[in-house]
């Protein structure tokens, strides 16, 4: 008998994927290895869930696949040195998970000596350049195989399919597709659809639960956050959980970001970040203090080039490397603690406590006193400031005359 040919399928326990499990072993002949890589948005429950759904669909294995870690040391860090919001708004929250989720699956398809790599992205999306990118550029010599995608399925014609093939489960056409992970959670469907309508209030998973005003300090030390409210948390990643309990009660973090994605179409999205949106915002304040004028300036341009190339899937090209160690450099004095006061729907920046505060200088203050320079000194120096503008204003006067002499 002809062995099986071995194909690791990227496999989140949904319709999709669901259908892509049985349709690779009943129809193409796969033996189907599913795998999902986790980036801190499922929990141990749900886990399990997923791989009893893989191997009920008749998967042979099913690997469960942490990436958390990875995703913040290689990602997540730079974005917050970056302040990296796409088109000012989103904090490419699902987005930047995808790269990474790509390359721990090819990765493992690697590792068990799979012939194929499947997904269940559709042709409409970003996440079908994502996936397809990473595995050609990780694993040449792997084959790729998306089903949903090829075939422009519906949703009708997959229930039909797995029913027919003794699979039942509740597939209920939710109103909204939710994706939740470590940076956020994007919510599409209905509203989103449309240009003119915008989220309602209970298609957010999480709801207004505070309505009184409540301080929240943030620690950063070389622009990481390190402690909340005081306490010292000594995983990054626990205080970002930390910070999104906390924003989440308020509904903090909501928006809707419209932009282009990577097809070339415009697309909308509704979010929910509270921890991406109170973290940047507090370590832009604190880098205002502590960075210099150019290297805020500088920084402007990378952060923005590193959120696009993420978001578009440019995550392994060498570029983002040197981008990261810009990003590094910049953050060695970025110490100290912001202080927000939270309210429902919003927030305000306080202020900040830093020994690397550049306002806290001996030269003077501004708007009051000057130390560092005498009268004389800011006469002189507005003169010769002023020298390139007078000389255009001098020479367009002079030739204008001229002309209309």
């Amino acid at each position: 008998m002809e062995k099986k040919k071995k194909v690791v399928l990227a496999f989140s326990g949904g319709l999709d994927t669901s259908f892509c499990a049985k349709y690779l072993s009943a129809d193409l002949g796969y033996e189907v290895h599913t795998a999902i890589a986790n980036t801190g948005g499922f929990s141990q429950e749900e886990l399990s869930n997923i791989e009893k759904r893989a191997l009920a669909l008749g998967a042979v294995s099913h690997a469960s696949l942490d990436v958390t870690k990875d995703y913040y040391d290689k990602s997540i860090r730079y974005m917050i040195a970056g302040n990296v919001l796409r088109n000012g708004t989103y904090p490419i929250s699902v987005s930047s998970e995808r790269i990474f989720q790509a390359i721990a699956i090819i990765e493992y398809a690697k590792k068990i000596g799979a012939d194929a790599v499947a997904h269940g992205s559709t042709g409409a999306g970003n996440d079908q350049v994502r996936f397809d990118l990473t595995f050609q550029i990780l694993a040449p010599e792997i084959e790729i195989i998306t089903p949903t995608r090829d075939m422009t399925l519906t949703r009708e014609y997959e229930i039909d399919y797995l029913k027919s093939h003794g699979f039942e489960a509740d597939f209920k056409k939710l109103e909204y597709s939710i994706n939740k992970g470590l940076w956020g959670t994007s919510i599409g469907g209905k509203e989103t659809l449309r240009s003119e309508q915008t989220l309602p209030e209970e298609a957010y998973p999480s709801q207004v639960t505070v309505t009184e005003p409540e301080k929240l300090t943030i620690r950063f030390e070389k622009g990481e956050p390190v402690a909340v409210n005081g306490v010292e948390i000594a995983d990054r990643i626990e205080a970002i959980r930390t910070i999104e309990e906390i924003g989440a009660k308020f509904g903090i973090g909501r928006d809707m970001h419209i932009g282009d994605t990577i097809i070339g179409i415009k697309g909308r999205v509704g979010f929910e970040a509270a921890a991406p949106i109170l973290i940047i915002a507090a370590h832009k304040m604190l880098e205002k203090h502590t960075l210099t004028k150019w290297q805020l300036y500088w920084k402007d341009q990378i952060g923005t080039w590193y959120g696009m190339f993420l978001h578009e899937a440019q995550y392994l090209d060498p570029v983002m490397r040197d981008m990261e160690k810009f990003l590094e450099s910049t953050q060695a004095h970025v110490d100290g603690t912001v202080e927000l006061e939270l309210r429902p729907y919003c927030f305000t920046l306080v202020g900040v406590d830093s020994p690397y505060d550049l306002m806290k200088t001996d030269f003077g203050e501004y708007g009051e006193v000057n130390k560092a320079w005498s009268a004389d000194d800011v006469k002189g120096f507005t003169t010769i400031m002023g020298n390139p503008m007078k000389i255009y204003y001098n020479v367009t006067q002079r030739a204008e005359s001229k002309k209309n002499d």
